[in-house]
């Protein structure tokens, strides 16, 4: 799934959702894990100026291609009709939504060609889906065992192919979708049991993947989801990002 947008229209979503811009030009200034002071940074040029954006929903959501990339929450967490249905009508009893992953083989996907794509388009910016709710990450994370892109399905590292493709073969700026939770992870639900007062899943999952693709692939943009579970202080928000004005 390719979305487009206009920055005009989505500028104000996009720093709702907690869109991270690392690209400014550095400055003395240091800031401090407050919102007063993170929220004094002023937006990178290149952003402001730019119209056009695409977003990439992309993962093991795409081989059913039904419904959306909430497939797995609307067939086992919030079951829908529709999505019970599919599942029955198309898959054998025991089928299992990680059952899905080795059918996820991205065998016509050619980064090279998504750049050209996405120049011609007119774009100024990109953003990939690195992991979503479901926790498949489309990187060989190391905190994603044997459920990302170069253990199971496409045996690659579809992240690190588009960064390569977007940077050597155009201007445009990459960026990366990141979910802070996971609809399944027994680390989430307890945490989530807990009512948020214990941080096991952020502290083994969450801020690690954070800090790996950003030190790994230094994105231009960091779009991080799904904060709305819990507070800023579960979620270490603040500090993180702190670190990403300070020292990326």
């Amino acid at each position: 799934m390719i979305m487009f947008w206009c920055q005009q229209t989505f500028s104000t979503l996009l720093l709702l959702v907690l869109s991270l811009f690392l690209t400014f030009p550095k400055s003395e200034a240091k800031y401090q894990p407050t919102w007063e002071s993170l929220d004094a940074r002023p937006l990178p040029g290149w952003y402001d100026n730019g119209k056009i954006g695409i977003f990439i929903h992309w993962g093991v959501f795409s081989v059913p291609a039904y419904s959306s990339e909430w497939f797995w929450w609307s067939w086992k967490g919030q079951p829908t009709l529709a999505v019970v249905e599919y599942m029955l009508n198309n898959y054998r009893p025991d089928f299992t939504y990680a059952d899905f992953g080795p059918m996820f083989k991205a065998e016509f996907y050619d980064p090279n060609k998504w750049a050209a794509l996405f120049k011609k388009a007119g774009a100024k910016y990109i953003v990939l889906v690195s992991k979503h709710h479901e926790g498949f990450t489309n990187w060989p994370s190391s905190y994603s065992w044997n459920w990302n892109a170069m253990d199971v399905g496409p045996k690659r590292d579809l992240v690190g192919e588009l960064t390569q493709a977007i940077r050597n073969k155009t201007d445009i700026k990459f960026g990366l979708y990141h979910s802070m939770f996971e609809w399944f992870h027994p680390l989430f639900k307890k945490d989530q049991a807990n009512g948020f007062h214990t941080q096991e899943f952020v502290k083994a999952k969450t801020m690690p993947e954070l800090y790996e693709i950003v030190n790994k692939y230094k994105p231009e943009v960091v779009w991080s989801d799904g904060e709305w579970m819990a507070s800023d202080k579960y979620w270490n928000s603040p500090e993180f990002i702190a670190w990403l004005y300070n020292d990326r």
